[in-house]
Order: structure tokens, then C-alpha cells, then sequence
């Protein structure tokens, strides 16, 4: 099989159910949940160098499937579409993971720049294209597109976890995450 099939070099592109020009919505939504998938994956391979953080590396695969599974639910050009592989699930999951990790940060009180170790800062690196591919979706859906909801609450809560992770990951390396100093105290506490 070809890499290449030159089929889009007039700038339109092939979904499940017909073609779109490349710079579509929903090519734009899905797109930006692959390159969310490629950041998870360059975080995952950091994060795999540090045995501190081997639970962090399981749960960054699992996310790296759920990913594709977000992209496959978004690239359908027509309203027939099959059944959505995204659940409620995943989200629970992810909430369960969250409330996991946070035990092992310290409070937080102010807001923290991303970085501290090269793990929590690509972690930091994929909490802020999740978000972006967030903003993609919801102007898919606002067009009138059908989405998935699962996969708005999916990618929602997936920029939480990446938050937690990276916050966990500092601890766990015993790097102290960064202060943004002219922060004032705006988180309260709840542990």
C-alpha cells in the first residue's frame, strides 16, 4: 500500500460518507483531536523514562486509544451514522483517575505555570491542545454538525486529568511545580 494517494491534492479529503474540503470543521475538530493524540504520545514516551510515573504511562495509552476512538466518532460527513464508539465510561474513568492523582499533588491554592519536569510541562503541553481541540468540537456542534456528547464530556474532562497528571507527575519526580507570582490565593481547599 502507497502513503501517498494524491487524492487530496485539491484540497478536499475523504470521511465516512463523502468528501469536504480539508479545512472543514469537522476536518478541523478531528484533526486537532490527532494532534492531541501525537502530544499524549510524546508525553507518554517522557513520562515511560521515569518508573516513578509507570501508572501515569498505562493510563496515557488508554487515553491514546480513546483519542482515536474521539476522532472516528467526529469524521462522518453524513447524518447515517453508525453507532458512537464513545461512552459515558471513559469519563468515569477519567473522573476516578483525577481524584487519584490529586491525592498525590500537594494543595493548591494559587494558579502554577506549566512545567516544574519535562513530563508535567508536555502534560501541560496536552491539557492546552485538549482545550483547543474542545473549542473545535463545540464549533462543530454549534454549526448544526452532529456530535457525540460523549465526546465533548470526554475531552472536557481529559483537560482536567491532564492538569492532575502533570501536578502528580511533579510530585512524584519531587519537582516543585512553578508559582505564577502574582497570583493571589484563589483556590480553596478541599481535602
Amino acid at each position: 500500500m502507497k502513503i501517498y494517494t494524491r487524492s487530496g491534492d485539491k484540497g478536499l479529503t475523504s470521511l465516512i460518507g463523502g468528501r469536504v474540503s480539508k479545512d472543514d470543521a469537522r476536518v478541523e475538530a478531528y484533526g486537532t483531536i490527532d494532534e492531541l493524540n501525537a502530544c499524549t504520545g510524546h508525553a507518554a514516551a517522557v513520562v515511560d523514562r521515569n518508573p516513578e510515573l509507570s501508572e501515569l504511562s498505562a493510563q496515557l495509552l488508554e487515553i491514546m486509544q480513546e483519542l482515536f476512538d474521539c476522532g472516528s466518532d467526529l469524521a462522518f460527513a453524513d447524518e447515517k451514522q453508525p453507532a458512537y464508539k464513545m461512552t459515558a465510561d471513559p469519563v468515569l474513568r477519567l473522573e476516578a483517575w483525577i481524584d487519584g492523582l490529586d491525592q498525590l499533588a500537594p494543595e493548591i491554592t494559587r494558579f502554577i505555570l506549566p512545567g516544574g519536569s519535562e513530563a508535567a510541562a508536555l502534560l501541560h503541553v496536552c491539557r492546552t491542545v485538549c482545550r483547543r481541540a474542545e473549542r473545535r468540537i463545540v464549533t462543530l456542534a454549534g454549526g448544526g454538525h452532529p456530535v457525540n456528547g460523549e465526546v465533548i464530556a470526554y475531552i472536557n474532562r481529559l483537560s482536567d486529568y491532564f492538569f492532575a497528571a502533570a501536578r502528580a507527575a511533579n510530585a512524584l519526580l519531587q519537582v516543585e511545580d512553578v508559582a505564577y507570582e502574582r497570583s493571589a490565593e484563589v483556590f480553596r481547599t478541599t481535602r
